[in-house]
Formats: structure tokens, sequence, C-alpha cells
């Protein structure tokens, strides 16, 4: 596979979960997408990125109920410090 393919296959499997979690925006803006590119440059793996957007997506679902809702998730940028 050539590294084209693979980029495409990086930021289809990632952006694909991103886009269909609840909170998240439908679509994946340019920014989003230049950040998965630059994850993938950096070397981090598809499923620890997927792995990211699961777990920071749980700790959100997770709060208490009588604590102030978080507003919806702009950015993919969000889930960052979980990759970290």
């Amino acid at each position: 596979m050539n590294q084209t393919a693979e980029s495409s296959s990086y930021l289809t499997s990632v952006m694909t979960l991103y886009v269909q979690m609840s909170e998240t925006p439908m679509h994946a803006s340019l920014s989003d997408q230049a950040l998965e590119r630059w994850l993938e440059t950096c070397g981090v793996p598809p499923e620890i990125a997927e792995a990211a957007l699961l777990l920071g997506s749980i700790r959100r679902l997770i709060r208490p109920k009588d604590v102030t809702p978080l507003s919806p998730v702009r950015s993919q940028a969000y889930f960052l410090p979980v990759i970290e």
C-alpha cells in the first residue's frame, strides 16, 4: 500500500468514528483533518487515536447528572490530552 492510500485509510478510520459520536460535529472540519494528518506524521497509530476518542467520550458521558452539562465537542483537538 502506498503512503497516500495509508494516509487516506488513517483519516477515514479515525474521522468516521469522530463524526459518528454523539457529541461531535457531523462533519470533520479542515482543522480536524489537518490534526489527523499531524497525528499520523507523529506516528500515533489509528488504534490509539480511536481509543482516545472513545475514552474521552465515555468520560463525558459518565459525568454525574447533577453537574452542569458540557457543551458539544467542536474540534478533535479536544481529545489531544487523552491521546497524550
